[in-house]
């Protein structure tokens, strides 16, 4: 099993992606575009991940690999080949099935109440949570849901939290992959970020993670080899 993976920003940490697939020993071949805009050659992987990033969906004059990103991530579901797009990767995969990216007009950031819809509950990755539940979340942007997804989960933000295409192309605007661990180096190496996302946040985050973080890990690392078994 070979997985291509998409890092968007510097310190992007795998999380429970990353245990899932050490488990199942994929092969992994990391990706920055940011840094080189080297993407991978389509059809040389058995699945394709495109985590999180600081930039937004259409930062094409900062980030030009961005609109190649978006036209690789749809070829790669549409082929069938299981395909994954978080927080940022969820954005640029939906600009690839044409729809619109909502700059900024979506903002949620802690351990946010998710909902499933009618459609997730016999859906391959999201049928076995519960209709509501945590997930973690940073963001601003948000999308329309595309032409022909199934639209699996919401939240009061951003009403396009999960949608599928094809067998096995999702995407997710929550970071499942992002256990506690996960959570607290982020906080440390973006802490104004966070503060400007959440007045507060450095005094609330122990709180926040004692009460949620757990069933958010335990759902989290479900999902991940849910995914990785579509593969």
């Amino acid at each position: 099993m070979r997985v291509a993976v998409i890092e968007n920003m510097p310190g992007t940490l795998h999380g429970q992606i990353g245990v899932a697939l050490h488990e199942v020993a994929a092969k992994v071949d990391v990706y920055r575009p940011f840094q080189d805009g080297r993407l991978p050659n389509w059809g040389d992987h058995d699945a394709l991940v495109s985590f999180g990033g600081a930039q937004n969906a259409r930062d094409d004059d900062a980030h030009p690999y961005l609109a190649d990103l978006a036209v690789l991530m749809r070829e790669t579901a549409l082929s069938g080949r299981a395909t994954l797009g978080i927080c940022l990767g969820s954005q640029v995969f939906a600009r690839g099935l044409g729809a619109d990216n909502l700059i900024g007009a979506a903002p949620e950031f802690g351990w946010c109440t998710i909902d499933l819809l009618e459609a997730a509950r016999d859906d391959p990755l999201l049928g076995a949570l519960p209709a509501r539940f945590r997930s973690f979340q940073w963001h601003s942007d948000t999308f329309t849901l595309p032409q022909d997804a199934v639209h699996l989960a919401r939240s009061d933000a951003a009403p396009a939290q999960a949608f599928r295409i094809g067998r096995a192309g999702y995407a997710t605007q929550f970071h499942f992959e992002a256990h506690r661990g996960v959570v607290r180096q982020w906080c440390r190496d973006y802490p104004d970020t966070a503060e400007d996302m959440r007045a507060g946040w450095a005094q609330a985050h122990d709180q926040e993670e004692a009460a949620h973080a757990a069933a958010a890990d335990d759902w989290g690392l479900h999902l991940a080899r849910r995914w990785v078994a579509l593969i």
